[in-house]
């Protein structure tokens, strides 16, 4: 018996583990850090993620550091302390410095609520080749936004920047509805508050124009804007002549909102429809842990020369502005600033 033992013990090995259930890789859970802890998007996403209840991507996703920096602008100044005594208390460290944080993280979110520093917060971020999400604004200028995405480009991060409104399930209800068949038209609307230093659009007007774009799609050639104290009416001609307009309100009711004019009829998104924080959060996540980012750098960039364009419209007292003549210009002054990076 014995001599028959070193050929059947084998055997009954590979039996017996060949019926058992085979082990499914771990999930590996990805480590995001922070820069900027000076708007309530810090707290909000945080605790988006790490949700002990989260599921999908979202779960796989955990804040774990984050950096404070901030400005001197009011909303950063005034609110950049709260939001990281917020984060602390959900157990996540704090660092002092930028290449602290990019020690301990695998992803980073950049929400600085001053865009005028978020190139030069992303260029760590970019160099360390770490997959960067940025809050709006992508930048504190159009060519700094192209900046952005060129050094990203250049050292293959995924890299992407987008409003939550973007994501509301509402707009592509409208945009596969046949009853509204296609759209020859939008207009969108909501509030418009500016901040020092940066194109008026930039601050709070993306929330209003990136759902424009996402109704028209690309292809404004030109821009022109009505400004007075309480209220900014931007409107773009695109290249098959349909024309898209935005609304930004300081004064009264400032709501945002959509409405379509299509081929069949004219809608408005499902009313309750909003993406949310939630909806912006799924994206992120699917972006980190897929690389691949839900909205093209071409795009965005698309979206900031419209704004771009209607800052200068309003210098121009409403001319209509060129999109192909602003994006020239801030694509000689990104090319600057790159030769020196």
């Amino acid at each position: 018996m014995r001599r028959f033992l070193p050929a059947i013990v084998p055997a009954l090995v590979l039996a017996i583990t060949s019926h058992l259930p085979s082990a499914e890789p771990a999930t590996k859970v990805l480590r995001a850090g922070m820069i900027g802890l000076d708007t309530s998007h810090v707290p909000a996403f945080a605790k988006v993620f790490n949700n002990s209840k989260a599921t999908g991507d979202v779960a796989e996703i955990k804040v774990v550091a984050g950096y404070p920096g901030g400005t001197d602008i009011p909303a950063s100044r005034d609110r950049v302390g709260k939001f990281t005594d917020q984060l602390r208390e959900m157990k996540i460290e704090i660092v002092d410095t930028i290449p602290e944080l990019l020690k301990r993280v695998d992803v980073v979110l950049l929400e600085s609520v001053d865009g005028r520093i978020h190139l030069q917060e992303a260029i760590p971020v970019i160099k360390a080749g770490k997959p960067l999400w940025i809050d709006k604004p992508v930048a504190g200028s159009l060519a700094d936004a192209i900046v952005i995405y060129e050094l990203a480009k250049k050292h293959n991060v995924p890299c992407f920047s987008a409003s939550s409104l973007r994501f509301n399930p509402g707009l592509q209800t409208i945009l596969n509805d046949e009853k509204v068949g296609s759209v020859v038209g939008a207009a969108t609307w909501g509030s418009c508050s500016y901040s020092p230093g940066t194109p008026d659009m930039f601050f709070y007007g993306i929330h209003g124009i990136e759902p424009l774009f996402v109704l028209m799609g690309r292809g404004c050639e030109t821009v022109s804007r009505i400004h007075t104290a309480d209220t900014d009416f931007v409107t773009g001609v695109w290249k098959d002549g349909r024309i898209g307009t935005y609304r930004g309100i300081r004064k009264a009711a400032a709501t945002s909102g959509a409405l379509v004019y299509g081929s069949k009829s004219i809608a408005e998104p499902p009313k309750g429809s909003g993406g949310g924080y939630e909806a912006l959060c799924v994206e992120i996540a699917h972006f980190f842990k897929t690389g691949k980012p839900p909205v093209t750098a071409d795009e965005t960039i698309e979206i900031f020369t419209f704004m771009e364009a209607a800052d200068e419209s309003k210098r121009r007292e409403g001319a209509p502005v060129s999109m192909s003549e602003v994006l020239a210009k801030a694509k000689a002054e990104a090319a600057a600033k790159l030769s020196s990076l």
